[in-house]
Parts: C-alpha cells; structure tokens; sequence
C-alpha cells in the first residue's frame, strides 16, 4: 500500500488520508510530492488519475480524494467509524460537511503549520464557520463521546477530517473554550499530528501563495 501525500506544512487534504490510514494499522509507503513545483503535476499524475494528492495505491488499485479513501480503508478497518448506527450516521455527515463545507475558513485560513498568523483571517463569514465548528465539536462530545476524549469518544474518520483545522486554530490563535477547547488540546497532543507536525516542520519548500500573510 502506498499514500501519495503533498507537503505536509501545506496539505491539509493528504493530512486527511495520512491519519486514517495511522488509525487503521495500515502498513504503507508515504510518497511525499512537494507542490506547485516543476514537474509536480506529472509526478502526482504518475500516480494519482486525478492530478491531486492524496492518493492511495492498493495493489494496483488508485483510490483518490481523503474522504474516499477513508471509506476504503474503513471498509477494512470499520473500527475507524463508530459502532454504534446513530453515532455512525453523525460522524459521517459532520465528516461530509467539513469536506464541502467551510470555503471562506479554507480561503482565509489555509493549513500552515510553521507559521504563527494569530489575529490575521477573521472576518464575519470566518467567523460563522469557526462558530459552525465548534458547535460540532460540542455537540459530539456531549452526544457521543463518553468511551473516549475524540468526537466520537474512539478516534475515527471523523477526527481525521477535522484534523487541519485543528492546526488552523492553533496557527490563527483561535481557543475554543469548554469541550471543544478541550478536543483541540486533545488532538493537538495526538502522536499522529505531532509525527505530521514534525514532519512539516522539517520541510524546507514554501508556496508562496500559501504563505497568505507573510
């Protein structure tokens, strides 16, 4: 099995598939394909049909897109969703609405873990998803996370799909208070994000473009 992941500063998408695949056991070659560099998009399309990362190679077979690629790992790690039916169907919307959800959080507040940008990107839109956010969070762990300090008391897909942001709060200085503070401390202390953490933080490229505020 192979995971063909971008810069770990930046990709916030690769992050995704990165730590499901951690939290299933999966054994796997992480491909690292730094972007918007020359000869990036033949590289990535060399593996991925999509020209994006992240992509996951199954003997032989190309699985593209982070939440995709959850669904293919669960389906042989199903302890990657809840157990519990309700719980289950939950986890996957808020998973589905953090995947189509939250533009102007993405526009404002892209994943960049070696910068400290507190007090840059807010505005009221941002500001609406943040509340958004936390609201899930909350709601969660009230609802669902009495087995566990994650969403859904174990780790699972949905903890991945929510992991960028997690390092966005920290990079933009926004501090939940009450159960969903305590989640993002949580995460933040989880060893798979402090392995990704330290792996951005080794990475010498930068996107310019990503840098949004200097």
């Amino acid at each position: 099995m192979k995971l063909i992941i971008g810069n770990k500063n930046y990709s916030s998408w690769s992050l995704r598939a990165w730590l499901a695949a951690r939290a299933g056991g999966f054994a796997f070659e992480e491909i690292r394909i730094p972007l918007f560099l020359p000869g990036s998009r033949e590289h990535i399309l060399s593996h991925s049909p999509s020209g994006k990362v992240p992509c996951l190679i199954d003997r032989g077979l190309a699985v593209w897109d982070s939440l995709a690629i959850c669904e293919y790992l669960a389906e042989q790690a199903p302890q990657l969703w809840p157990a519990d039916p309700a719980a289950r169907a939950v986890a996957r919307a808020v998973s589905a609405e953090m995947h189509s959800g939250f533009q102007n959080l993405r526009q404002r507040m892209g994943m960049n873990i070696r910068k400290d940008y507190a007090g840059h990107g807010r505005s009221a839109e941002v500001d609406a998803d943040i509340a958004r956010i936390t609201a899930i969070w909350n709601d969660c762990r009230a609802r669902f996370g009495a087995d566990g300090p994650y969403l859904f008391g174990r780790f699972s897909v949905a903890d991945a799909m929510y992991a960028p942001v997690c390092f966005r709060f920290k990079t933009y200085g926004i501090a939940p208070e009450g159960a969903a503070g305590a989640y993002l401390a949580t995460m933040l202390a989880h060893p798979d994000m402090r392995a990704w953490q330290a792996g951005a933080l080794a990475e010498t490229e930068a996107i310019p473009g990503e840098d949004l505020y200097g």
